[in-house]
């Protein structure tokens, strides 16, 4: 990834070394006997959160949860009850450590071992920088920004993670696959050829849509129903095709596209529990080895729904959701498929009970850059190129440094109940 940059970003890691250089030391080496308890701490408490949680928590008895925190007490007490039902002898969260508000995420990282984050995708940096310089182990969810100027401050964290030894894991999963794994490692060693182009897909129903309640005030209805508020989510290319991208990489030995264009809107989702997320898109990535990616993504009711890729080459044909490969020798994985999201909370339990630290940095930056770049090109209506969303300053509403619940909304509702949406072919961000 471009560094535009470098003496900014070096100057950061130095300062962030020097600082907690020692919390560092001691968290590559504390659990490394391989027997002491492993605390953690969720920050969002949502049902990816929850998951999340309760995933760490099945890797083993000595993983505690200690601390929580989220906008919302009720949505922290309803996880809270949930993973206490499940895990009554490795929930220790007591009344001191249920924080709620913006401000309760440093509490959590002063309290815990490791930092699962998932919550509004916005803070998703923030969040993770602060572990990081604290000497805390990460696992984060995707995105990991949702503009470019998140997207590099991610890249910072990532590397100043590794220079720490510190842990820092991506909640894009599909790596932790074993069947795509293996189906990847077929593609690598030549089973359908020279790759020509791949169709992407992430086609489904709107997602945790959430009416509004009377009692909430604008601010509170946009962290609510968070998702579909652009400033706080980035839309549907980079919260869900982002994990089709992020497989195309992966296919692709992690080359990065050189430029792209898109096609969205919204014709079917109307209302303002929708947010002004547009509701279908397709974007063209174009890479300098002529392979072209056709990503699509829908949420719709009542249409079809479709979370597969299809690579194509020059001797065949991969099914990826299906593992399956169509060639001169054709094959299909028929080994038990895992669930992806368990095996990188155990990867990440076990890289921090034997000191051997895995850092996601490189592809949980690249596939998002990759995503929030698409995701412009379809408001915008015109071509960029990766270098031109990696340099440019664009973000999101306020920066999340400074957002409070009394800040004024980024956006309300027109008469009709509905909020304002980008026009392709007017909306300029990038310049």
């Amino acid at each position: 990834m471009t560094d535009t940059k470098p003496t900014t970003r070096r100057s950061f890691l130095r300062a962030s070394v020097a600082a907690t250089g020692a919390a560092g030391l001691i968290a590559r080496s504390a659990h490394a006997a391989g027997n002491e308890t492993i605390r953690i701490g969720l920050i969002g408490c949502g049902g990816r959160g929850t998951d999340a949680a309760a995933q760490s928590m099945q890797a083993g008895p000595y993983v505690k949860l200690v601390a929580m925190c989220d906008v919302f007490q009720d949505r922290l007490q309803n996880s809270l009850n949930t993973l206490q039902q499940r895990f009554p002898e490795q929930v220790k969260v007591d009344g001191d450590h249920c924080f709620v508000g913006l401000e309760g995420y440093g509490k959590v990282i002063e309290s815990a071992d490791l930092v699962l984050i998932a919550c509004a995708s916005k803070f998703h940096p923030m969040y993770s920088g602060a572990a990081i310089r604290a000497g805390k182990h990460v696992f984060v969810e995707k995105p990991h920004g949702i503009d470019p100027v998140g997207v590099r401050q991610m890249k910072q964290v990532c590397d100043l993670a590794r220079t720490k030894g510190l842990n820092l894991v991506s909640g894009l999963h599909s790596r932790f696959d074993n069947g795509w794994e293996e189906t990847v490692k077929r593609i690598h060693d030549g089973a359908i050829g020279d790759i020509v182009a791949m169709q992407c897909m992430f086609l489904r129903a709107p997602y945790a849509v959430v009416n509004r309640d009377s009692n909430l005030t604008e601010l509170q209805y946009h962290f609510r129903n968070w998702y579909h508020f652009c400033w706080l989510s980035g839309d549907d290319v980079t919260q869900s095709l982002v994990h089709n991208i992020d497989r195309a990489a992966w296919i692709l030995k992690e080359e990065t596209p050189v430029s792209a264009f898109g096609l969205a809107g919204r014709s079917a989702s109307f209302g303002e529990q929708y947010g002004d997320m547009f509701d279908h898109h397709t974007v063209v990535y174009e890479y300098a080895s002529g392979v072209r990616v056709y990503a699509l993504c829908r949420t719709q009711h009542k249409t079809h729904h479709n979370y597969n890729d299809i690579i194509m080459g020059t001797k065949g044909t991969c099914n990826l959701g299906e593992c399956r490969i169509q060639a001169e020798h054709g094959w299909r994985f028929e080994g038990k498929r895992i669930n992806a999201h368990a095996a990188e909370q155990k990867s990440l339990i076990r890289a921090i009970r034997n000191g051997e630290p895995i850092n996601s940095g490189d592809y949980m930056c690249n596939s998002t850059m990759a995503a929030v770049l698409g995701q412009i090109v379809c408001y915008e209506g015109i071509p960029h190129t990766w270098q031109g969303a990696w340099k440019s300053d664009f973000s999101f509403g306020p920066l999340p440094e400074k957002v409070t619940m009394d800040i004024e909304p980024p956006t309300r509702p027109d008469k009709t109940g509905n909020y304002p949406l980008p026009t392709p072919g007017v909306a300029r961000m990038l310049g």
